[in-house]
């Protein structure tokens, strides 16, 4: 369910079922383009929100077509409804590549006639929407999954963050709809002074991630760890600003029996006794099965826009370790994990032991049943689909006007 952001924003558009009104005429079906940069092979969690979204619309809401626009090696459109525009590789960049075209990105949008259009990001594919929602007169959604201006200081330094939150803020405020994962996200959509704004959490796939898929002894026997290990798991890419550093010197300064668990995440990690690193993790089955047969997550960014990968993890029943600030801080409590009072190596090490001197058992239900009850894919996509159907009725019933004008 859309939240209220700030009531005192008098154009802020609040989104619950009982205010989202049917529009005379307003058909139920539509095609909805979504189209962003951050979409590769070893992508996170944009692309498992867009491929969900992808299987959710096919078995709920067929009416709704659907077309990813992303990068890819050519231009062409693939049979699956995927549109790819030939942009350059990234180096170094796990399969990611940059658009550089805007009029080509536009282009292909404007012949794929979308009734409304979602852009992940504010680069090319963003302004491409936004150019081609005005030429064709179709609202465009910005769905914002990265906070630009933190990550411009953490790579660049200081000196970054103003100008990149300039040109992020600016940018934002150009669409019909920003939508935020997190309350923590979109009090900085709001300092950016963005107004038409609501927020969404993400979800995860419930069925496949689920305690039933782990196999404890079976991964402790593959990882020649002992019985009594302490296995804590982290699955993502292995990018700055998730603080991997901090997480191993959080276990070395355990040492044993805690040993944590890198998926994907471990590229530049050196060796450690007290670290596991394995690749990048391309099957969601096994990885669903891996993350359930741990004992508990960990996560150390807190600045995180919202953390899907905690989601699977609680949904598998591991319980979290994670920061008090951020997108992640509004996933656990107590309930659920436990939040560190930094992620600092001390501070992330003092909330392992915590942990772990607690009943894991009943934090492993209680993480489960706060996924069934609050964070199935329904709940995000059911969401989306009332603003896209609000925001197209409300274009549909401006046309007339428009023609009259």
């Amino acid at each position: 369910m859309f939240d209220v952001v700030a009531p005192e924003h008098e154009n802020l558009i609040r989104l619950d079922p009982a205010d989202t009104p049917a529009f005379p005429g307003e058909p139920a079906g539509f095609h909805l383009i979504d189209t962003t940069m951050m979409y590769a092979p070893k992508s996170g969690g944009v692309k498992r929100y867009l491929l969900a979204k992808r299987a959710w619309l096919t078995k709920r809401r067929p009416d709704i077509r659907h077309t990813l626009v992303v990068p890819g090696a050519r231009t062409q459109a693939e049979s699956d409804g995927v549109v790819t525009i030939a942009a350059t590789r990234l180096p170094f960049g796990d399969g990611y590549r940059m658009p550089a075209s805007l009029t080509k990105w536009e282009t292909v949008i404007r012949m794929l006639e979308p009734d409304i259009i979602e852009a992940g990001d504010v680069f090319v594919p963003g302004h491409a929407a936004l150019e081609a929602g005005e030429a064709l007169g179709v609202p465009v959604v910005g769905f914002c999954h990265t906070d630009a201006a933190t990550l411009a200081a953490l790579h660049f330094g200081e000196w970054a963050e103003a100008p990149t939150f300039n040109f992020w803020a600016q940018a934002y405020q150009r669409f019909d709809h920003v939508v935020a994962p997190s309350q923590h996200m979109a009090n900085r959509l709001m300092e950016a002074g963005v107004e038409r704004m609501s927020v969404q959490q993400l979800g995860v796939d419930t069925e496949l991630f689920h305690p039933s898929r782990g196999d404890r002894g079976k991964l402790l026997k593959r990882l020649g760890l002992h019985p009594d290990t302490r296995l804590l798991v982290f699955a993502g890419r292995p990018a700055r600003e998730k603080n991997i550093d901090s997480m191993v010197a959080a276990v070395e300064r355990l040492g044993a029996p805690y040993k944590l668990l890198l998926i994907g995440a471990g590229k530049d990690v050196g060796f450690s006794p007290n670290v596991i690193c394995l690749d990048y993790e391309r099957d969601p089955v096994k990885l669903a099965g891996m993350i359930a047969s741990c004992d508990a997550c960990l996560h150390a960014n807190e600045n995180e826009i919202f953390g899907l990968v905690v989601l699977e993890a609680l949904a598998a029943g591991l319980p979290v370790v994670g920061p008090s600030k951020g997108g992640v801080s509004e996933l656990i409590d107590e309930t659920v994990g436990q939040r560190a009072r930094n992620v600092e190596p001390a501070g992330l090490a003092e909330a392992i032991e915590a942990l772990f001197a607690r009943d894991l058992g009943e934090l492993s239900a209680a993480a489960r049943r706060r996924v069934e009850q609050r964070h199935g894919w329904d709940t995000t996509f059911e969401g989306l689909t009332r603003l896209y159907t609000r925001l197209r009725g409300e274009a549909v019933a401006r046309a007339p006007l428009a023609l009259t004008a």
